[in-house]
């Protein structure tokens, strides 16, 4: 038996598709029966699988299940939840491994799968290794058990584990994704006062689409925390690794002003540590890491990417503009929006200032949205090295960690291949408009070296 996964479902970091399109039933077999494979072949027998909330992912996850019992691999279903859920239960039970069935911040169409081996993110070559598997039919046979284990008043123990904090008045959006009965859990064992929106689990999104990372998707939020008078409110992509915020003014706090939030209890403590964040976060974090005696280190975008970073060089914090924030500090290296909330309620109230204080301290930026421009698939990776060569025959202040990120006087412009899309990704961030006008048009100018226009 072989199978062919169409190419454009195996990303970096994980498989991800449309639902009866480019992502079938038959899919997430072949996915179970090559992820056993490579679960045996590395010693390990036995796999925890989790599922989001949108309505195809129990079909998926069952057939996924089918494929890894076939490949004898033994399943233990820890059920509907968000991703760091399966994570803690790859964490803490006798498992070799995780699969967790998402598509994440993603339409509703779309679904995917999220993997973890022996406690390492599975992306990249380990994703491109499950289509050769497929393929040449080069798969373990076997007859798994599936069992059943009911994580998740655990998980909301471990969150709760070590808490720190006052009596805030908070508002949590869950936008209907997998985190919404977890978070009715914390919130029901948390002090202070919670406001909860739309944490009825529901993947058709009736309300808005879950990706804090888009300003719209928080005008819920923003207008409970303004009715209500608030300190400040949280919200949570589809399966609830990814976290937004906004302060008691409604302004939105981004994945990296959250991140320099969080920085300073964590020096604190541990003076020194290397801090990792992605080559899209803002200077200010890095110069506030250093000014606060940390390391700061630059490194790829990708929830597998800073995690792989981050347990090599050993650093206990990392986070990503996207919001997904990752602690191995008194926790498993993993990113968890839900974790992140707890930790950052705990850094409000080490400060004794309140969230719209400490944001207001943060330094001010003048900065694009993330910007995507579609080009194809075949061209995205050469456009970009074609950048990098012309700039690399100027005096141009040039970073190749991930694309191109080039320092002007005005600060700094971003250009990127999509791991995700047929894409170009861009941003730039300068310290007053008139900079950020000279930013964009450098952007724009190596965009036409290559026939592409940004549009608007």
């Amino acid at each position: 038996m072989t199978h062919r996964f169409h190419p454009e479902i195996l990303r970096e970091y994980d498989i991800r598709g449309r639902v009866g399109d480019t992502l079938t039933e038959a899919d997430a077999y072949a996915v179970g029966r090559g992820f056993a494979t490579r679960v045996r072949r590395a010693g390990g027998r036995r796999v925890a699988v989790g599922y989001d909330g949108r309505t195809h992912s129990p079909m998926l996850e069952a057939a996924l299940v089918a494929g890894l019992a076939a490949g004898g691999v033994d399943v233990v279903r820890v059920g509907l939840g968000p991703s760091p859920m399966l994570y803690y239960a790859a964490a803490t039970l006798e498992v070799d491994g995780g699969v967790q069935v998402t598509g994440s911040h993603n339409p509703a169409e779309d679904n995917g799968f999220k993997l973890v081996l022996h406690g390492d993110s599975f992306f990249g070559d380990d994703v491109l290794d499950l289509a050769r598997l497929a393929e040449a039919g080069d798969w373990t046979e076997g007859t798994g058990t599936v069992t059943t284990a009911d994580v998740r008043d655990l998980y909301v123990g471990r969150l709760l584990a070590g808490y720190v904090g006052g009596h805030y008045r908070i508002g949590w959006d869950a936008g209907n994704g997998a985190a919404g009965e977890v978070i009715r859990a914390l919130t029901a064992e948390l002090p202070g006062e919670h406001h909860l929106l739309f944490c009825d689990i529901d993947g058709t999104f009736p309300n808005h689409h879950p990706d804090p990372t888009v300003e719209r998707n928080l005008a819920h939020l923003k207008a409970l925390v303004a009715e209500k008078r608030l300190d400040f409110g949280l919200a949570f992509d589809g399966d609830g690794d990814r976290i937004g915020a906004v302060d008691a003014q409604g302004r939105v706090l981004w994945g990296d002003e959250i991140l320099s939030l969080l920085v300073a209890p964590l020096l604190a403590e541990l003076p020194g540590s290397t801090i990792v964040a992605d080559v899209k976060s803002s200077d200010a974090l890095y110069e506030r890491i250093a000014a606060l005696g940390g390391t700061a280190l630059m490194w790829r975008t990708g929830h597998s990417e800073i995690k792989t970073k981050m347990k090599e060089v050993g650093a206990p914090l990392a986070g990503e503009l996207s919001g997904h924030i990752f602690f191995g500090h008194e926790y498993y290296g993993f990113d968890d929006a839900l974790y992140a909330a707890v930790r950052l309620i705990r850094a409000v109230h080490l400060s004794g200032r309140s969230l719209t204080d400490l944001r207001a301290e943060l330094s001010p930026r003048c900065a694009t949205p993330e910007w995507r421009v579609a080009v194809p698939e075949a061209r995205k990776t050469a456009i970009v090295a074609a950048v990098a060569a012309r700039l690399a025959d100027t005096d141009a202040r040039v970073d190749t960690t991930d694309g191109v990120r080039v320092a002007t006087d005005d600060g700094w412009w971003l250009m990127r291949a999509s791991n995700t899309q047929a894409a170009l990704t861009l941003r730039a961030e300068a310290r007053d408009a008139a900079g950020l006008t000279r930013l964009v048009a450098a952007i724009d100018a190596q965009l036409a070296e290559n026939g592409v226009r940004r549009g608007e």
